[in-house]
Order: structure tokens, then C-alpha cells, then sequence
């Protein structure tokens, strides 16, 4: 079979394995030998599996596969969830073990999707679920659904164990494989009567939602003895440039069951890079981020940006409200666009998702940029604030009216030479930490006093 590695293919959320049965077609018809393709086929639509189970059944049937055991490195094609599941096999089970060489992703969930928290109600059940009647008929794998709820802990956690990663889990190395992610820009159709009218999307990934150059940024809101600093910081950037390519007329489904010439031909050549050099020049020819096609594709420039607020002993801060202002003629302009899009998940709404519209943001236009946050802790025995809170009286006691509870000027990260807070297609990771403290501020608190204090 030449010099071709042997490739795995695996599907999305309720598919199975013959979804991918054209991309199967489709490495035959480009050489490759048919024992030499392995479609895995796994289980999501019942309720107590989770992704985490997935991988490492994935793990178990490596290694029980002619042909992929014995550490043999091979190629992978994953579509949707398939790109969690080979991600979280990676990150547990063959961290920089060079094991897997290239990485096609198409469309993956790589943070999720909008329809994700719809499924349990009725998506899941109903228009995806079992076509056999049964004990588990109105199954529709709860668990797995919950990782794929925008803005979830599973998706957050799984960033930090590799687009975050130290040291890289896609580095220059040849312990790492080389990344490749593409999604579609069309929709369903007459479909989308069926779902929320969701833009930015191919019908069930977000554009933004897909790739894999993640930032994260920590606004430490957190109050600090006099003269001493903050620890705001933006961990660096340890991963490669990861390509993304942007297919016009392509949705969810169609990257898999009928892809385009255009995106056989990038595959193929993917399949081939074999170096730093190589995956580079491929970035350059192909990547919708590269060589100024951006302001050719004709797509406004949406941007996700995943919030975790915790206070400082880490746990969750659960109600809250963040504005973006920007400070114009010696007014605060609220950025209205940025908070019309909010999704709080709902195990844990500490963290939320933000879906951004660049193009109508224009943020290019701001001449700054901060953030102001209001969390009640829901009695008046508790409160939350921090860095520029409004919210107590020089001795503690709470004012009159409402005051936001926390502002930071973020001003410095619309020039940072290193960071853009805002860069179109891609998740950024903000986490606020707070003070929670218990009532009045300072002294003795109404929570605890010993017997006999006034």
C-alpha cells in the first residue's frame, strides 16, 4: 500500500458508522487499501454513557485491531463528536506518544453545539433517536449531550488538557499530530424551521465552535492588600497555528455524505504532510485565516467567547451579568452585540457562552474596551465583588442602590502584540475570579459573631 498509513474514521452524536462510508469510497479511490481503513462505530444515545466512556472504548478497540496494535501509528477522519472523542483518547490515553500522525477534523464539536441542550427534550429522542421500539426508545444520551452543550464544563476541561496544554499536545514535534479542521458555511434548509435560526453555523457546529486556536484570558477581579498587583494574565500560546478552511454550500451532513472536489483534494494533500515545513505551506495555500482570503470568503466574523466566573476559593459563581463597554467621548458605550447571544449551561451556569458578531461589532472601531459585572449571591448576608467594585461604603456596609460589583479596563488587549481579545472564528476563554465575602464587608460579620457582641 506504499507509504499510506492506515485511518480511522469516526462519526458524530447518533450516526453511526456507515455516515462515513463516503469517505471510506473516497481513500479507495485514492489508494488506499480496504483493510487499511478501520470505521469505528460507538454508542452515544444512551443515557450513562459519557464521551470520556467513548474514548476509552476507543482505546480498548485500538488495541484489539489488526492492523492498529502494537503501537502502530496510523491517520484519523473524525466528523462532529468524533473529534471530542479522538481529542479526549489523546489527552488520556496517548499523550505525545506519536502515535497519531494527522488529524482530519470535519466540523468537529471541538466547544459544542446550539442544539445540544435541545436534544434532551426532544432532538435526541425524536428526530435522532431509535427507529426500533423499545425500553430505550426515548434515550437520547443524556451525558454525551451535556459535553456538547455549549459552554460546558467537559468542553472546558478538555481545552485546558490540550489547546491549553503544557507542555503542547500540537506542537512542532513529532510526538504531536498535525491538525487540519474544516466546516461548512451553508445550513439545512427548509430544516431550520426545525431549529432555532441559528447564524454562524453549519446547521449544528459553530464556525467559532470549531477550531482549535483557543486563548485564554484571567481577569483576576479578586481584592488585594494595598501596592500589591493583580495576576491578569493570558497564558502563552504553546500549540502550532492550527488551519482553519471555511467550505461555502457545505453543512453538517454534506461534509460527510457528499464532500465537495475542493475538500477532497485539501484532505488528500493533508494525508501527505509529513513535516513542520510541510503542514505550514499547507496552512498557507488552503487556511481561510491565511494569505488574505479572509475578506474574500464574504461571511460576517463570528467569535465565541466561553465565561467561568468563581470566586476566590475556586467554586462557581452562578448569577451574574457581564457587560463589554467600551469608553467613547467620556461615556461608557455598552458593545450590545456581544450579550444578545448568551447560553448559561445548564449544570453549571458559572459558565456561559457568548456568541459574537464581529462584523457588526466592529471592534476595530473601539478606542477601548472593559468589562463591569453584577453578581448577587442572592442574600443579604453574602455578596460578591472586586477589582472597581461600586457595591459596599468605605466601612463595608452595602449602598443604597445597585452597583456593579466588579470593572477592569481591558483596553490593553485590543493592541497587544500577542493577543487579540477579539479574532474571528475561534472560542477565547475568559475566567473571572471574585471575592465572596460575608456581610458588612469589613469587621464582624452578621454570618458569625460570638455571644454577647453588640
Amino acid at each position: 500500500m506504499s507509504d499510506k498509513l492506515p485511518i480511522v474514521l469516526l462519526h458524530g452524536y447518533s450516526a453511526e458508522a456507515g455516515s462515513l462510508e463516503r469517505w471510506r469510497k473516497v481513500l479507495l479511490d485514492h489508494g488506499y487499501d480496504a483493510t487499511a481503513i478501520h470505521l469505528g462505530g460507538y454508542i452515544s444515545l444512551t443515557n450513562e454513557i459519557t464521551i470520556k466512556d467513548i474514548a476509552e472504548g476507543f482505546d480498548r478497540a485500538l488495541r484489539d485491531r489488526a492492523g492498529l496494535s502494537e503501537d502502530e501509528p496510523f491517520d484519523a477522519i473524525v466528523h462532529s463528536t468524533g473529534g471530542l472523542v479522538i481529542r479526549d483518547w489523546l489527552t488520556t490515553y496517548a499523550r505525545r506518544s506519536g502515535r497519531l500522525k494527522r488529524l482530519i477534523a470535519l466540523a468537529p464539536a471541538t466547544f459544542g453545539s446550539p442544539l445540544a441542550h435541545k436534544g434532551r427534550g426532544w432532538l435526541g429522542a425524536v428526530f435522532k433517536g431509535e427507529r426500533q421500539f423499545g425500553p430505550d426508545f426515548m434515550e437520547a444520551g443524556d451525558l454525551v449531550l451535556s459535553g456538547l452543550e455549549l459552554g460546558s464544563r467537559y468542553s472546558w476541561d478538555l481545552a485546558h488538557r490540550d489547546l491549553l496544554a503544557d507542555p503542547a499536545a500540537y506542537d512542532e514535534s513529532s510526538e504531536s499530530p498535525f491538525p487540519f479542521v474544516f466546516i461548512g458555511t451553508g445550513g439545512y434548509g427548509l430544516l431550520r424551521r426545525l431549529f432555532a435560526d441559528e447564524p454562524g453555523a453549519d446547521g449544528t457546529v459553530r464556525w467559532a465552535g470549531a477550531g482549535f486556536n483557543t486563548r485564554k484570558i484571567v481577569v483576576d477581579l479578586t481584592r488585594r492588600p494595598r501596592g500589591e498587583s493583580r495576576d491578569d494574565a493570558v497564558p502563552p500560546w504553546r500549540n502550532v497555528h492550527v488551519p482553519l478552511v471555511l467550505l461555502p454550500d457545505v453543512n453538517h451532513g454534506t461534509i460527510v455524505s457528499d464532500p465537495p472536489d475542493e475538500l477532497v483534494t485539501m484532505v488528500m494533500e493533508a494525508l501527505t504532510v509529513g513535516d513542520i515545513d510541510a503542514y505550514r505551506a499547507w496552512a498557507e495555500r488552503y487556511s481561510t485565516m491565511a494569505g488574505g482570503r479572509l475578506a474574500e470568503i464574504g461571511e460576517d466574523r463570528w467569535q465565541q467567547f466561553v465565561v467561568r466566573a468563581v470566586d476566590e476559593r475556586g467554586d462557581p459563581v452562578p448569577d451574574y451579568y457581564v457587560e463589554v463597554v467600551s469608553m467613547e467621548d467620556g461615556e461608557f458605550q455598552i458593545l450590545e452585540d456581544f450579550s444578545l447571544d448568551v447560553h448559561a449551561y445548564t449544570e453549571d451556569p458559572s459558565l456561559r457562552c457568548f456568541h459574537v458578531n464581529l462584523s457588526e461589532l466592529e471592534p476595530g472601531a473601539r478606542p477601548s474596551l472593559a468589562l463591569r459585572l453584577a453578581a448577587p449571591s442572592g442574600t443579604d448576608l453574602i455578596a460578591y465583588h472586586g477589582e472597581g467594585s461600586e457595591t459596599f461604603t468605605p466601612r463595608g456596609a452595602p449602598e443604597d442602590r445597585p452597583k456593579w460589583d466588579a470593572h477592569i479596563d481591558l483596553t490593553a488587549l485590543l493592541s497587544d502584540t500577542e493577543v487579540d481579545f477579539f479574532y474571528p472564528y475561534t472560542t477565547t476563554l475568559v475566567e473571572i475570579q471574585l471575592n465572596r465575602e460575608p456581610m458588612p464587608a469589613t469587621g464582624v460579620s452578621d454570618l458569625l459573631r460570638f455571644v454577647g457582641e453588640e
